[in-house]
């Protein structure tokens, strides 16, 4: 089997999904914006998980320990000075959630629980009361419950062991309620800003223009990342102009086609319309081999002397055979594929070119590294 080619699969593949991919077209609005005032809010706690099956926090994790004294001096119990609270049924954990837009006190929200220590597994562990705070440092809800972990290890006596998925991880749901609600201004200011996901002059004119040909004229846009628009001042109505505002159709602006690849999976994606223009390209690969040995010379038993060792080094180059093909000016997506097909490139063969076209300005496009 040619092994070039094999490699070559995942390139041809992301290529031709890049082809099939449709053109800009109309799309509904939320997908486009986001609504000013109306966001989630990350928050994070630091907590305890116990009932664990000797998979915790081992001794050398001394927070741990601190923290199971911390906890005992809560309810009353006094731990001696100098005493060190050693228990591998406890992990120390943080606890991560999202506040989402709107919800109000007694409200429940899932929680994510990760291993701040050396635990093994938070499988079959219990979460114990603990305050997710926001950026600000004030309490917003509190997390408790029974931990769903997705990954389990095993470990044999000979020390081998198997590890599926992170068993140093896991998730409450419905696991926090909400204490405490984040407010906004969404309701009592008199305009609702849209900021674009993607921003794009094209596409801020054109929803404008929709919501104005719509509602009337009560949308304004000042640059390609906002707009403006005036919005009734009950509550109750003010939430039905948003529901109707969000399930509009919007023709999106026409972005500049885009090669993107990851330098880390190889993966290549060529988007519909790049053009290329006239450009002549040769590829070829140099070999080259160092191989390193070391020579040992050994007197008879009675000559007397001494042995001797020297390294001894060869060098070898190879020089592979160079491939030259051309696009002429004006080159589709589709004459790309077929010739990078027919040489049966790599993705790393096709990153090195792309680089080298865009470097020469022959790509009519935006190269894009991640």
């Amino acid at each position: 089997m040619n092994f070039r080619k094999l490699i070559a699969l995942p390139l041809a593949l992301s290529l031709a999904l890049g082809a099939t991919l449709p053109a800009q077209a109309a799309q509904a609005l939320r997908n486009l914006v986001a609504i000013e005032g109306v966001r989630d809010n990350p928050l994070v706690g630091y907590g305890l998980v116990v009932g664990l099956n000797g998979s915790g926090d081992s001794t050398q994790v001394k927070f741990s320990s601190q923290s199971v004294i911390n906890m005992l001096k809560q309810f009353g119990v006094k731990v001696p000075d100098g005493t060190d609270a050693k228990s591998k049924n406890v992990a120390t954990v943080m606890v991560s959630a999202v506040f989402p837009p709107g919800y109000r006190k007694g409200q429940s929200i899932d929680v994510v629980v990760s291993s701040m220590g050396d635990a093994k597994s938070l499988r079959g562990g219990a979460l114990l009361l603990t305050p997710l705070r926001a950026a600000d440092g004030e309490t917003y809800a509190l997390a408790q419950g029974n931990v769903v972990v997705g990954g389990y290890s095993a470990q044999g006596k000979s020390g081998s062991s198997i590890t599926v998925n992170t068993p140093t991880s896991g998730r409450i749901p419905s696991g926090a309620n909400i204490e405490r609600e984040i407010g906004t201004d969404f309701s009592s200011k008199p305009t609702v800003r849209l900021s674009l996901r993607h921003p794009h002059f094209e596409t801020a004119i054109n929803i404008v223009n929709s919501i104005n040909k719509r509602f009337g004229d009560i949308a304004t846009a000042s640059d390609a990342t906002s707009v403006d628009v005036v919005a009734p001042g009950n509550p109750t109505q003010r939430v039905a102009f948003m529901a109707k505002l969000e399930s509009m159709s919007v023709d999106v602006g026409e972005d500049a086609p885009k090669v993107v690849f990851n330098s880390r999976t190889g993966t290549v994606v060529i988007a519909e319309g790049l053009r290329v223009r006239a450009a002549a390209v040769t590829h070829g690969s140099l070999k080259v081999v160092i191989s390193e040995s070391t020579k040992v010379s050994q007197p008879n038993a009675l000559a007397g002397g001494s042995t001797v060792s020297s390294p001894q080094s060869q060098v070898s180059a190879d020089q592979g055979p160079a491939q030259m093909f051309k696009w002429p000016a004006g080159a589709k997506l589709q004459s790309i594929i077929d010739v990078v097909n027919s040489l049966g490139a790599t993705p790393d063969d096709i990153m090195a070119i792309l680089q080298a076209l865009d470097q020469a300005g022959a790509i009519e496009g935006e190269l894009v590294v991640i």
